[in-house]
């Protein structure tokens, strides 16, 4: 450790190497920054897609972002939270456990809207089944949060 003084210290590396990895190069390499920044991206893409189509969600996914870009990239993580639509989705959410009254009514529209567009297209009616049990679970739980704080 000459010449460092004392500034890191040094730990085994893996036997079978027969070198020494320090605490700093230890701290920078790990495997769940990669992990979470990844699962972070294919969130928000699958929230994005939320946006425009009918049977994917938008709030879970931007809420999964949030978690996963707050352990792996501090400028998609502030992107997100200072975003103007999703910024405070994810505010109220983390402070409240809440989904807005806005965002209730958008989806329940949009949740409601599903399955009459499945029946104008006739689509096969097990799909409509699937459509039906699936929205009505996220009905009761977007319609079991709190609003959050008044305005």
């Amino acid at each position: 450790m000459s010449g460092t003084g004392g500034a890191l210290r040094q730990f085994p590396a893996f036997p079978h190497q027969g070198g020494w990895l320090t605490l700093w190069a230890m701290e920078k390499f790990s495997l769940s920054k990669p992990f979470w920044f990844v699962l972070g991206l294919i969130a928000l893409v699958c929230g994005l897609a939320g946006v425009v189509l009918p049977l994917v969600p938008t709030t879970p996914f931007i809420l999964l972002a949030a978690f996963c870009f707050a352990r792996s990239s501090k400028r998609l993580s502030h992107w997100l939270e200072n975003h103007p639509y999703f910024g405070p989705l994810i505010d109220n959410w983390r402070r409240h456990g809440s989904i807005d009254r806005r965002t209730k009514k958008v989806a329940m529209a949009v949740i409601v809207a599903t399955p009459l567009i499945s029946l104008a297209l006739a689509v096969p009616l097990w799909i409509l089944g699937v459509q039906v049990l699936v929205l009505t679970a996220v009905s009761i739980f977007i319609l079991t949060r709190p609003d959050g704080p008044s305005s």
